[in-house]
């Protein structure tokens, strides 16, 4: 911007010495020729790329501007893709799913099968044994004896005998008492570290119609979020088509009021000959004055009013507000006479296309869905189910301290009972949110008729307008025409010429004003029918 000022005052400066007034009157002929050349071409130069710095913009490229650039429309993008994703999510609820869990346990005991004193009597098992035996073991010996006694010829091998059966009875007790440890340490759990796992597949059978009402409610939420991003779209089109034609329409107004200007000042011109002539007054000057002084003054007003609308089309466009453009129609010596037609959409049309009726309907289904939604969520479900499982310590060839698995199969069925009549509540709470959102249709669909009904009457007034403010303009500018010449010939007086110059530049104005209110009906109308963005 400041390149821009910079090259605006350069340009100012050498128009200013484009006059020759500032050329020292004592030049060499040729020199001073030279110089007014170099002065016309730097003129020429310093145009052509202040021209080239600003950007032309057209009311299509406005629209791509604005729509590739806004946060808001980029925000209702993004939640149409969640929104898409969000659908995809739901369909695989009808895929079977699987899953797996697996968990570790540490406890502080170990299970035991047997108790101690069981323990106690299995490990010294021989020992009882033999204590039992013990009166049995006596009478043998004292048998042994007193056949010894008897028969001295046999009393070495009775002797003998009696060793063997102590010695016998000594070593059954030594193994039973082993084989009772042993048993003891077979029957042994070491449960204190647990290792559980499990590999689950779940396909869903009938689950009261929940999986197919989901799926159409974010089905219906997808589409909503296409609707308000379309929404949202139009409304941005309208923003920068109201904006994009009051910059028009400011920059003829500017044009027209230079051309007032233009007309004050040749009029002031006029005024001091006559003056110098005896023919007008000095009243007559002051008055052409005091004009001129009024024209200057909305002359700064619009230009303001043009700087502040050009940095809102910037703002909408997504530019920097200091940012210079021009646009393709501002530039018209005369804006382009609209075509008086009304358009043919109906209000059928209007139903089918208006983004906010779409998303009523869709919303309305949505909660009809919901209906459905909550009624499931109290009817039977079925689902097939298969797992395998794998645990440390297993059970599945005895007790054993390793990872050890099995699979089953079968079917699972829920069925609720009984909630003191929760689902009946809900199901009517649902039912209520789907005959309100109904209603909210039905008042739309009837605002939307009377905003159609508007926007064409709004239309077809301002076509007439501009029917009548062109032959306005015609006869003002043949009226302004007779007073120039009637003035010229001193005929009228001053008074009449500015009456005639006001009536012109009033003719002028609201002309302008009717083309671009026309142009402004036209948008409200193709807003009404739906159809902005396309």
């Amino acid at each position: 911007m400041r390149n821009y000022l910079v090259l605006t005052e350069v340009h100012c400066k050498f128009a200013h010495l484009c006059s020759f007034e500032e050329l020292p009157s004592n030049l060499n002929p040729h020199i001073r020729t030279f110089m007014k050349k170099l002065i016309i071409w730097s003129i020429i130069l310093l145009s052509s790329w202040q021209a080239y710095g600003q950007r032309t913009l057209s009311i299509d490229s406005c629209r791509s501007l604005a729509l590739s650039g806004n946060r808001e429309l980029a925000i209702r993008g993004e939640q149409r893709i969640a929104a898409h994703n969000q659908r995809k999510a739901a369909f695989t609820s009808y895929l079977p799913s699987l899953s797996a869990s697996g968990s570790y346990i540490r406890n502080q005991k170990e299970t035991q099968l047997l108790s101690d004193e069981a323990k106690l009597r299995l490990q010294n098992i021989g020992t009882g044994t033999m204590q039992g035996l013990a009166p049995n073991m006596a009478q043998l010996a004292q048998t042994l004896q007193a056949m010894a006694m008897a028969r001295p010829d046999l009393a070495p091998l009775l002797k003998q005998m009696g060793q063997m059966s102590q010695q016998f009875g000594l070593s059954l007790a030594s193994q039973l008492n082993a084989s009772g440890a042993s048993l003891v340490e077979a029957m042994r759990t070491d449960t204190r570290n647990i290792f559980l796992g499990a590999l689950t597949i779940t396909q869903p059978i009938y689950m009261g119609g929940k999986i197919r009402a989901y799926n159409q409610i974010t089905r219906h939420a997808e589409q909503i979020a296409l609707e308000q991003e379309r929404a949202g779209k139009q409304e941005v089109v309208m923003q920068v088509d109201q904006a994009y034609w009051q910059v028009v329409s400011l920059a003829n107004k500017k044009r027209l009021a230079e051309s007032y200007l233009q007309l004050l000042r040749k009029l002031e011109s006029d005024v001091q000959h006559l003056i110098a002539s005896g023919i007008a007054t000095k009243a007559d000057e002051l008055t052409i004055r005091v004009k001129l002084n009024e024209a200057e003054v909305s002359m700064l007003k619009v230009a303001d009013g043009l700087t502040l609308s050009r940095m809102l089309l910037c703002q909408l466009c997504g530019l920097q507000l200091d940012e210079p453009i021009r646009l393709v129609d501002e530039d018209l010596n005369q804006l382009p006479r609209p075509e008086y037609h009304l358009s043919n959409g109906g209000l059928d049309e209007a139903y089918r296309d208006r983004p906010e009726l779409r998303s009523l309907e869709l919303l309305h289904k949505l909660q009809r869905e919901k209906v459905d939604l909550a009624r499931a969520e109290y009817l039977p479900s079925l689902a097939l189910v298969g797992n395998y499982v794998v645990s440390n310590p297993s059970l599945y060839n005895g007790f054993e301290n390793k990872f050890g698995g099995m699979w089953n199969v079968g079917v699972t069925l829920r069925v609720p009972l009984w909630h003191w009549g929760q689902g009946l509540y809900k199901v009517r709470a649902a039912r209520a949110e789907a005959r309100a959102a109904g209603l909210r249709l039905d008042e739309a669909r009837s605002k939307v008729a009377l905003q159609l009904d508007q926007a064409k009457l709004k239309l077809s007034e301002a076509s007439k307008l501009v029917q009548l403010s062109e032959s306005n303009m015609d006869k003002a500018e043949e009226n302004l025409r007779h007073a120039n010449l009637a003035f010229s010939e001193g005929m009228i007086p001053m008074t009449s010429v500015l009456e005639a110059q006001t009536a012109w530049l009033s003719a002028k104005s609201s002309k302008i004003d009717a083309i671009i209110d026309y142009r402004l009906a036209s948008i409200y109308l193709s807003k009404a029918l739906g159809r902005l963005a396309e």
